[in-house]
């Protein structure tokens, strides 16, 4: 690691920039950080995520209230859902190639500041 007070200020510019959504969508609850996690890990694996397997994956989370949150990224623009060819009530959850990029960039922050 750099030194404590790079992270610190990384950390402090993160909470600065909590006006942006997905920064303050995603730091809700425990909940909406796992999701987050789960659709960006499927992406990153180039698998598909189905929304009805990830309200399964998400952990202490009612499938109601893993619905609720789903639609609020989807209209928000974080993900959306993408209806398979072979089965229309099916839909798989993928990121938005804008919300990829800001992902990026902040990993890519997080990863210079550690290194």
């Amino acid at each position: 690691m750099k030194d404590t007070a790079s992270l610190l200020e990384f950390w402090e510019t993160q909470m600065k920039q909590s006006h942006r959504s997905s920064n303050y969508f995603f730091r809700k609850s425990p909940s909406h950080y796992h999701m987050m996690l789960l659709v960006m890990s499927a992406y990153k694996l180039n698998q598909d995520l189905s929304v009805e397997e990830l309200k399964t994956k998400l952990f202490k989370t009612s499938r109601p209230k893993s619905a609720i949150i789903i639609t609020e990224a989807c209209e928000k623009n974080f993900f959306y859902l993408e209806k398979t060819s072979s089965d229309q009530r099916k839909k798989f959850i993928k990121p938005t190639e804008s919300f990829v990029k800001e992902f990026e960039d902040y990993i890519t922050t997080l990863k210079n500041l550690v290194l």
